[in-house]
């Protein structure tokens, strides 16, 4: 375990088989992410490329949620200001570049509410198991922001243009069972066995042919490759509006649990 020894907000174990078990590991706080988990979302992936031990990650949260999404109380301090907002970008960019260039199949294990980072990481796996009831959201627009961190990049090609333009503009809730109805999600199983459906198919794919897997996992995403281009302008736009006012209200309303008066 070596290679991970110094994560704080992820936990780590090796199971049978070459499968490694990551726990997103704040559940006091619904495993928002921190500055601190953002960092470790980074790098996590290539830690996992390079594990010799590891041959399928299945990624989960500790608790009841799977990531809330971004500290909405550090979001603020970052707003309109300069160096911080391009700090974030790049931790952004960099953290979807290398979990589509990690050589591991990873399985996200969505055993709860997901949103902002938390939902890179669900649906940017290359296998997605939810549980039928669990509700997500792609919540950027209702705090003010543009939806930058990863939707642009794949949510059109998952469930197509049509349904993901209504669900990025309206910000709507969804249950896995629509989810999976829509091709969003690979898989919306029972919500008592989320991870135990993710570990028995790491399992699987574990002991297949690793170079065919891995390889056939490297050409599929070459389709994210191409919209890369797309990915960075989103993020660049979700940037820019980290400076507006209609950013500053939204998140602050959201705080505040009341609705946000925009511009």
């Amino acid at each position: 375990m070596s290679n991970y020894e110094h994560y704080k907000r992820l936990s780590f174990e090796h199971r049978e088989n070459g499968v490694l078990l990551v726990q997103i590991n704040r559940p006091e706080k619904y495993n928002a992410a921190d500055k601190q988990m953002l960092s470790e979302f980074v790098t996590v992936w290539p830690d996992i490329s390079n594990d010799a031990d590891t041959r399928v990650a299945v990624v989960t949260g500790k608790g009841s949620s799977f990531c809330a999404g971004g500290d909405l109380g550090e979001e603020l301090e970052r707003a309109g200001n300069y160096e911080p907002i391009v700090k974030s970008m790049e931790e952004a960019r960099n953290l979807v570049e290398n979990i589509v260039a990690c050589n591991k199949p990873i399985i996200s294990a969505i055993n709860g509410p997901a949103a902002g980072a938390g939902l890179v990481i669900a649906l940017l796996s290359d296998i997605s198991i939810i549980g039928e009831d669990t509700q997500f959201t792609d919540g950027h627009v209702k705090i003010g922001l543009a939806a930058g961190d990863h939707a642009a990049l794949i949510w059109p090609l998952l469930c197509g243009m049509a349904k993901a333009k209504y669900l990025l503009l309206t910000a709507d809730r969804i249950d896995g069972r629509t989810a999976d109805g829509i091709g969003l999600v690979s898989k919306a199983v029972p919500g008592d066995s989320v991870l135990t459906e993710a570990l028995a198919l790491a399992s699987r794919l574990a002991q297949g042919p690793q170079h065919a897997l891995q390889w056939t996992k490297r050409s599929l995403n070459s389709w994210l490759r191409l919209a890369m281009p797309a990915f960075e302008a989103s993020l660049a736009l979700e940037m820019l509006t980290l400076f507006s006012d209609d950013a500053r209200e939204g998140i602050t309303a959201f705080l505040e649990r009341r609705p946000a008066q925009y511009s």
